[in-house]
């Protein structure tokens, strides 16, 4: 599997959408920046056929480091949640699927 970085979204989207890479990256960048934002602001997100994302607290707990076994104190904290949409699995589990019967018949 390949790595996508943002700079690829940018490209595709300009490529499809008819705009500069610069005004493509300028939108991609403020998309980001609103979900961010609004993930900082405790609010949830949910885009109909893409997924929900949401902020889970997690509880303040003693861990122990792995290298040392020492005990060692995490804080309360908020981690940002991504759930996909069952449209969204369904695209990537049959896409998926497809590629990998197709590798296995040139095999």
């Amino acid at each position: 599997m390949a790595t996508v970085t943002k700079a690829d979204i940018v490209n595709s989207i300009a490529d499809k959408i008819g705009l500069t890479r610069v005004e493509t990256k300028v939108i991609v960048e403020g998309v980001f920046s609103a979900i961010m934002d609004s993930l900082a602001e405790g609010n949830r997100i949910e885009l109909r056929g893409f997924g929900v994302y949401s902020v889970k607290s997690r509880k303040s707990r003693m861990a122990r480091n792995p290298r040392t076994g020492a005990p060692v104190a995490l804080e309360k904290r908020y981690v940002p949640l991504f759930k996909a949409s069952p449209e969204f699995q369904q695209r990537v589990n049959k896409d998926l699927k497809k590629g990998r019967k197709k590798a296995e018949v040139k095999a």
